[in-house]
């Protein structure tokens, strides 16, 4: 069965990050063990990502890269927030390069990372961590299967056997 809409994709893969001069950066990789399960087409993976494996069977493996702005987007040199260190309290100041989990007032989660610490004030990078890179996948296709009813109605995948709980 092909990589298509609606399909739970479990794939193995290996991420870098690509400088301008062509160098390789390891940045992750899954395991057998602890694959990406993921339902196909409903916009849980980068679309450039998805592109990439459609059509893919089990089995398959390829290689790709994405630009930037088909992965994270170029970086934002204006996305830095000024965060009042009172904010921070009991857990006292966070460490330049701490990671800092943040809601915005629709509550949308993210993630920034601590640029600064001052007394008065926190600056937090907002741009996503890999925003201005080149990613290379490298991807071994593990299985495809249809998604269930109850998968494609909320929306992500239950596992690679759709079996498992949330």
């Amino acid at each position: 069965m092909a990589v298509e809409n609606n399909n739970v994709v479990t794939l193995n893969y290996t991420l870098h990050t690509v400088e301008d001069n062509g160098e390789k950066t390891f940045v992750e990789q899954t395991t057998s063990e602890n694959p990406l399960t993921f339902l196909h087409g409903v916009g849980m993976m980068l679309p450039k990502f998805e592109e990439n494996i459609t059509g893919l069977d089990a089995g398959d493996k390829t290689s790709f890269e994405l630009n930037a702005v088909d992965a994270y987007g170029e970086r934002d040199d204006k996305a830095i927030a000024q965060l009042p260190a009172d904010m921070f309290g009991e857990m006292g100041l966070p460490p330049v390069g701490e990671v800092l989990p943040l809601q915005d007032n629709d509550g949308n989660q993210f993630r920034a990372v601590v640029v600064e610490v001052t007394p008065e004030a926190v600056v937090a990078d907002l741009n996503h961590p890999m925003a201005g890179k080149k990613l290379n996948f490298d991807i071994e296709i593990l299985s495809v299967r249809p998604a269930t009813e109850e998968e494609l109605s909320h929306g992500h995948a239950h596992g690679a056997d759709g079996t498992e709980a949330h």
